[in-house]
């Protein structure tokens, strides 16, 4: 189960820490691309993020003086209505104090402008109060585009964030490094084959029987193997499972026997052999060797 190894991201490769046929722990460095201008684009990230805050606090703020302003507002508009009511009525006493000669005429029109300019007042008052709850209205708008604003900065971050951490290649496995194509100097592009990591501690043999071979087999029963590269003992194991369908039936273009000049051929199963080694076989087989594998069909399993 050898995993290729590629890039998240475009970039000059900086550095290759490791070698041909080297084995590598799980979380190991492998290839390190040249970070500069992604580091660039997450600062850049970073800073936008900070004025969305900021935004965001200064529509809050916003909201708050406007909820000051309206109770301030309202508090205006009684005091005005209050001095509006006692100067209608100094008014009203002074046109009576009029007709009996008591003051002038002067000082009732005085008394009357004061009532009108009290009115004037409570209207202006009453205006600023709802003006108050308007901007209220506005802060509110104010404060959601600030949110979906700091919402995408912080995706913007996190996608920057995973471009950077994509500059520093790392194993995701244990194994040997094979097939390495990669160089120091190299442009790369996301899914570029840089290099292949074979887990060798964990192989396995797929044999391929005919479907006539299949009638008593069945997971559990012994195999003995026989590796053409390697020389002694046959190789020990057992069977582990058995494929859900022949080889054909996964091919990208299934055969369709569906006519009238139908020619049956034998079709192949792929068996998967769990694999019993002793550290000198384990040191020797490498993925893709030939072998020849017998199955004792009589020695049980699970059904």
């Amino acid at each position: 189960d050898s995993v290729v190894i590629s890039p998240k991201i475009a970039g000059y490769v900086m550095g290759v820490a490791v070698g041909d046929n080297q084995s590598v722990a799980a979380g190991q460095a492998l290839v390190s691309i040249d970070p500069r201008p992604y580091r660039a684009a997450l600062d850049s990230a970073l800073a936008d993020l900070a004025q969305r805050k900021a935004d965001l606090a200064h529509a809050l703020a916003g909201r708050e003086q406007s909820k000051a302003d309206i109770e301030a507002f309202a508090a205006q508009v009684s005091v005005a209505n209050a001095n509006a009511i006692v100067a209608r009525k100094d008014a009203q006493r002074f046109d009576q104090l009029v007709e009996s000669g008591i003051v002038t005429a002067q000082r009732r029109d005085r008394a009357a402008a004061e009532r009108d300019a009290a009115h004037g007042t409570v209207r202006a008052a009453v205006a600023n109060a709802r003006a108050s709850r308007v901007r209220l209205s506005a802060s509110e708008a104010e404060i959601a585009q600030a949110r979906a604003g700091l919402a995408a900065a912080e995706a913007a971050v996190q996608s920057a964030q995973a471009d950077f951490d994509g500059v520093n290649i790392t194993s995701p496995i244990a194994g040997v490094v094979g097939d390495r194509s990669v160089r120091t100097g190299q442009y790369v592009q996301p899914g570029t084959r840089l290099l292949t990591v074979v887990p060798l501690q964990s192989l396995y043999l797929v044999a391929n029987f005919k479907e006539t071979q299949m009638r008593r087999m069945r997971p559990g029963q012994h195999a003995r193997i026989r590796v053409d590269a390697l020389d002694g003992p046959k190789i020990k194991g057992v069977v582990d499972s058995l494929a859900p369908g022949t080889g054909s039936q996964f091919a990208l273009l299934p055969p369709e026997n569906a006519t009238g000049n139908f020619t049956k051929i034998v079709q192949r199963v792929p068996v998967r052999i769990r694999l019993l080694l002793t550290p000198a076989q384990a040191a020797r087989l490498r993925p893709g060797l030939s072998a020849e594998v017998e199955v004792e069909t009589n020695s049980g399993g699970r059904d």
